[in-house]
């Protein structure tokens, strides 16, 4: 599974790396370090964290957002049926539902942990997946 740094995992919870950081040291978001001594932090652990931390934002806040934007996220989701599937991206506060075919979701080698764009207009969802800069 991928890893992030904190500057990454940071950008994708809309917050800034020294808050992933306190986060880290008081123990509620697991990381690793690499060889050279770099916190990462696994992308499972990263998507279950935005979940919960959405969940902590509290419900009635504006969203300063419009119909036809593009959500960078993580995958937290991914259900798959016989034919379709369901894709779930955190996108800083917001979780974002796609329905897709399975066969696209397995095209994209979709999963929990993944770096994702949620591309939204009207009501579609469309997932991306996102290229690391």
């Amino acid at each position: 599974m991928r890893s992030y740094s904190i500057g990454r995992a940071a950008r994708l919870l809309g917050v800034s790396p020294d808050t992933v950081r306190r986060w880290a040291d008081a123990g509620r978001l697991p990381t690793t370090r690499d060889d050279a001594g770099k916190r990462l932090i696994d992308g499972r652990d990263l998507a279950a964290f935005a979940v919960a931390l959405a969940g902590e934002a509290g419900e009635g806040e504006d969203s300063y957002t419009t119909a036809r934007n593009a959500f960078a996220g993580i995958v937290t989701a991914v259900k798959l049926g016989d034919v379709a599937a369901q894709v779930e991206v955190q996108a800083g506060p917001h979780r974002l539902v796609s329905l897709l075919t399975r066969e696209a979701v397995e095209e994209l080698g979709l999963a929990v942990g993944m770096e994702a764009v949620a591309r939204v207009k009207s009501t579609n969802v469309h997932i991306d997946l996102r290229e690391v800069p």
